[in-house]
């Protein structure tokens, strides 16, 4: 029996054809909805997230340019290191590579290998295993030949002097970056472009192509430094810290007429080759970051002031037999139990009587003592080459009330830097002009090599204060405190200084900062030298007992590197003129028979002699008679110079001497054949 159709079949069709149209336009609604959130909303962050999974972009620092000290010798410079690193999508077993890898590296604690083993157990394209591994490392993790394990080079900072100028040059970072002094300061110029490297890995996550952009070198940079006069002072600034059984000190060599800094030594020190090794207090530049009440070295201030304005002349008096001085408030300021009497304005300086400074001072006033801080640049930072620099400490002229214009007069509430002190003491020297300190004295890119000028920031003092001053300074290391300063072939003009520290908010008496500035030759002088000692406990507790053996030592050996001629009984050359034509012999020189050969005419006069064929003394000599400096080339004899001779004199010129151990043949007839 056939069976029979449901009557009501068609509407339960086209109920079943609605359910079903709706269930597809539900699902193609969800659809459509899901597919705007991803491909509209999400679309940024899952194209990023696609990014990561299958790209690990790294960065490869640059080569950073050189560092020279001013005669071209490095103080830095970039290796290449090997650097090793992971593919952990490629590693089967990271428990197993990371025991071996540790077992091939240095200092690979147990906390670190369980480190590695979770960052192998990762699942990326790319992880450090060591970075700027040493060549050893590198060597033992090659020959375990393990999946998954590259090597790629990368640039590591050395710098062949280990400790030499540390704090100035600073140090770079893993990362290639500057962290400290110079590196710091001019990381931009010296790190150059950083490259990259690319590993890109399919959707297992397998790498399967690395692509890598080089980088390229940043530039380089000369210093002011030399590096032979900042191993002076540092190994004199550490012998004499140690003597004294202080904790610390540090000393800065400057060239008065340009603000160029020869040498700054701090002790402690560091080894910038494994700076993380260092405290914090070794790694720090006290010529720059340390603040301290100068003392009596700030009495040039005063003492500039009261000159310049004509309060006081050398010769008047000054009565200070009291040995006191009271202010309401404050304890009586003393001569530290001197008794002086009466001094001469001069000799409270040489002295360096606290009260006569005290009454110059307060004769000065706060108006024009505020002004005259101000000129020698105190109260702002000293240098764009030090970003860290201390700015100091001053008083508001307004502010200074009796009291605290005394302190001031005598070097206490008021804090400076050696570096400012140095550029101060510099004016001095050069006549009274106050340069801007620099380290920096040129940069190189490429071939092309721009020196970074000298830069005046203003005039501090006349030409005429600064050479009665001189005067006075000169007395200090004569007569005064600063007699152990004293050099046998050199005049010296400086200053001693000792101030009592301020400890938990009160100034003790067996804690002291105790300094000696001052500038050599003293009337022509080719350096100015400040040795700063922070807290000695053997051998004395003053400036002229501490620091100046320190300054007498630095400043005695460098004027030997540089070969200054002596001041202080200069042995005569021998010449032999030439007038009107007619050879006349000039007396035997004491160190030697070497003749020189030189035109003096009187139609010569003002022009510059020929030195060829001259020993490097004589000629060095024969430049500091004439008042002219002198930058040698080679060893020997003289065989070429510039200016050449017969070029007009410049007073404070700097000659350029080529030296040859062979001499250059002389022409026929020429006085040095003469037999």
């Amino acid at each position: 029996m056939a069976v029979q159709p449901d009557p009501n079949w068609r509407p339960t069709l086209k109920r079943r054809l609605r359910v079903a149209a709706g269930v597809l336009a539900l699902w193609a609604a969800a659809l459509e909805t899901r597919l705007v959130v991803l491909q509209v909303m999400q679309h940024d962050e899952l194209v990023a997230r696609a990014d990561r999974q299958h790209n690990e972009t790294q960065t490869a620092p640059a080569k950073r340019g050189e560092i020279f000290d001013r005669h071209g010798r490095l103080l830095a410079y970039s290796v290449d290191a090997d650097t090793i690193y992971a593919v952990p999508t490629e590693i089967h077993d990271p428990a197993a590579a990371a025991a071996a890898l540790c077992d091939a590296l240095d200092d690979c604690s147990t906390k670190k290998r369980e480190q590695l083993q979770e960052q192998l157990s990762r699942p990326r394209a790319f992880v450090h295993v060591k970075r700027h591994a040493a060549p050893f490392e590198a060597k033992r993790v090659a020959a375990l030949a393990l999946d998954g394990i590259g090597f790629r080079k990368e640039s590591k900072r050395f710098y062949p002097n280990r400790e030499l100028a540390a704090n100035v040059i600073g140090y770079v970072g893993v990362d290639n970056v500057g962290l400290s002094g110079i590196e710091a300061a001019y990381d931009k110029t010296v790190r150059g472009r950083e490259g990259t490297f690319l590993v890109q890995a399919d959707a297992r996550g397998h790498a399967f192509s690395r692509l890598e952009r080089p980088p390229t070198t940043g530039g380089s940079i000369e210093l002011t430094i030399d590096q032979h006069l900042q191993y002076i002072a540092e190994r004199e600034l550490r012998a004499g810290v140690d003597a004294a059984h202080a904790d610390g000190g540090t000393a800065v060599l400057m060239d008065p007429h340009t603000g160029g800094i020869l040498a700054m030594a701090n002790w402690p020190t560091f080894n910038p080759n494994q700076y993380n090794l260092a405290p914090e207090d070794a790694r720090r530049n006290r010529a720059v970051q340390d603040l301290y009440e100068p003392g009596s070295t700030f009495k040039l201030v005063t003492a500039s002031a009261a000159i310049e304005e004509g309060v006081f002349k050398l010769e008047d008096q000054i009565d200070v037999s009291a040995g006191m001085i009271k202010f309401p408030g404050r304890k009586p300021i003393t001569d530290m139990g001197h008794s002086y009497g009466i001094l001469s304005f001069a000799d409270v300086i040489v002295k360096s009587s606290n009260v006569g400074a005290i009454k110059v001072g307060l004769r000065v006033g706060r108006e024009r003592m505020g002004l005259y801080i101000r000129r020698f640049g105190f109260g702002r930072p000293s240098s764009p080459d030090f970003p860290g620099e201390s700015a100091g400490i001053v008083w508001d002229s307004s502010k200074l009330d009796d009291s605290a214009l005394a302190s001031v007069s005598m070097g206490y509430q008021v804090g400076v830097t050696p570096l400012q002190m140095a550029a101060a003491a510099s004016a001095v020297a050069n006549g009274g002009t106050l340069y801007e300190p620099h380290v920096v004295g040129a940069l190189i890119r490429g071939s092309v090599r721009t020196v970074v000028p000298p830069k005046v920031v203003r005039r501090a003092i006349l030409p005429e204060t600064a050479a009665t001053l001189t005067t006075i300074m000169e007395s200090v290391v004569q007569v005064g405190t600063g007699g152990r300063a004293k050099l046998a072939s050199y005049t010296v003009a400086g200053k001693t200084g000792t101030a009592d520290k301020l400890v938990n908010g009160r100034y003790s008496a067996s804690q002291q900062n105790v300094s000696f500035i001052g500038f050599v030759p003293s009337r022509n002088p080719v350096m100015t030298i400040i040795v700063m000692v922070d807290s000695p406990r053997v051998g004395g507790d003053t400036g002229g007992w501490i620091a100046a053996p320190i300054f007498k030592r630095i400043a005695d050996a460098s004027l030997r590197q540089l070969g200054v001629t002596p001041t202080i009984n200069p042995a005569p050359p021998v010449l032999v003129a030439r007038r009107d034509g007619n050879p006349v012999a000039a007396t035997a020189s004491p160190i030697g028979p070497a003749i020189v050969t030189m035109a003096a005419s009187s139609s010569d006069a003002g022009a510059l002699p020929d030195l060829r064929g001259m020993g490097a003394r004589d000629a060095l000599r024969e430049l500091a008679r004439l008042g002219l400096g002198a930058r040698m080339q080679g060893v020997g004899v003289v065989v070429d110079q510039d200016p050449p001779p017969g070029a007009p004199l410049e007073p404070g010129a700097t000659c350029t001497l080529v030296l040859n151990r062979r001499p250059p043949p002389r022409p026929p007839g020429a006085l040095g054949d003469q037999r």
